[in-house]
């Protein structure tokens, strides 16, 4: 992140800037090396426990100002959780009365979907979050991903 932010920073003449979360996923432990660059809080899924945010460490916008460092961090995913990762277009969707869909709300549709499969999470927040703006045009996108780390076993039977 260090470097894309250098680089963006070089050859950013409109001021752009963009968020930015990474992870590296090792598979055989479900040690997650990751870094925040001023995106959402990452939310994880542990077991029938229901999905919390993880208050990582955030660091400052890519090419938002030269010579930012970026510190990584380590999550231990345990056989079964699932983490979802998100831009601010799914809690700041809003609707006519510009009330935001916002976080509590993304929790609680992500406790509603946390048995199904990854595919039909991201559906089912999509969905909820088109139907709780209506017809309302968005400024913002909506990307998601969910990960589901189901552990690993040598002979890579998982």
């Amino acid at each position: 992140l260090t470097k894309a932010n250098a680089a963006i920073c070089a050859q950013n003449k409109m001021d752009m800037f963009v968020t930015v979360w990474m992870g590296i996923l090792e598979l055989s432990t479900g040690r997650l090396c990751c870094a925040n660059a001023g995106h959402e809080y990452p939310a994880i899924g542990k077991n029938g426990s229901g999905f919390a945010l993880y208050k990582d460490k955030h660091g400052f916008v890519i090419g938002g100002m030269p010579g930012m460092k970026y510190t990584d961090y380590t999550i231990k995913l345990e056989p079964g959780a699932k983490l979802f990762v998100y831009t601010d277009g799914v809690p700041e969707a809003e609707r006519a009365d510009r009330e935001q869909f916002g976080l509590e709300r993304t929790l609680t549709v992500l406790r509603r979907f946390e048995d199904l499969p990854p595919q039909s999470i991201v559906t089912g927040m999509s969905t909820a979050v088109y139907d709780f703006v209506g017809d309302i045009p968005q400024f913002d996108d909506l990307t998601m991903l969910v990960l589901h780390y189901k552990g690993f076993t040598p002979d890579g039977q998982n």
